[in-house]
């Protein structure tokens, strides 16, 4: 399962791709549903890395560390290094503390690795971060489109992207079809620990609709 150095283009980086607008950078989510599903790609990431996974207790799916081994990104090795300190709390917890600024992260690792423009103030109203380049930003949610016109599975770094865009409620709004079981049958492909990560965005995405109602 392990993904390599963490410096490379990113899960989080893909899912910041998807659920914006590939060349205004318009969000097609709420920041609060964006910022648990970005939560959870951090941790995806560390899991495809082997940095972490879960301990399946029943009813509490808490993070452990396989290795402490340095990430190469500085956001992934906060996020590691959170998890080396405090290692008792479920992955809910992680999901919530993450979201508090995960996004804002996300977006100044995108500007650094200039796949972002940064944030511009015109006519004193701030625009988005736009992309630098619109292919780019329209690659990963090209991936899960063809996939899925296909039905054929996807790498398994996208099937844990898939998997996340579905539990943010980003389906509808950015994949040109939604086939609910097709997505199903892809995140059941996933190992275990995977699964639960996806399982349970869904879950604190679902506790955040609610609190806004």
């Amino acid at each position: 399962m392990a993904e390599g150095d963490l410096s490379r283009p990113s899960l989080a980086d893909d899912l910041f791709f998807v659920i914006h607008h590939n060349v205004t950078g318009r969000a097609r989510l709420h920041p609060r549903l964006a910022s648990l599903g970005l939560a959870g790609a951090v941790i995806g990431e560390l899991m495809l890395a082997e940095r972490v996974t879960l301990d399946l207790a029943p009813g509490q799916d808490r993070l452990y560390v396989i290795t402490e081994n340095a990430t190469g990104d500085p956001l992934t090795q906060n996020a590691l290094e959170h998890v080396v300190a405090e290692p008792h709390h479920p992955i809910v917890t992680w999901l919530h503390f993450f979201a508090r600024t995960v996004y804002a992260d996300v977006m100044a690792r995108m500007i650094t690795k200039t796949l972002l423009n940064p944030p511009a103030r015109h006519l004193l109203k701030q625009q988005p971060a736009a992309p630098v380049d619109a292919n780019t930003a329209a690659w990963p949610l090209a991936r899960l489109n063809l996939a899925i016109q296909r039905r054929k599975p996807p790498a398994i770094r996208d099937c844990v992207l898939y998997g996340l865009v579905v539990a943010t409620g980003g389906a509808a709004r950015a994949l040109r079809e939604h086939d609910a079981e097709f997505a199903a049958a892809t995140t059941a492909l996933l190992p275990v620990p995977l699964q639960r990560l996806i399982a349970q965005t869904e879950v604190v995405v679902g506790e955040a609709v609610i609190s806004r109602r």
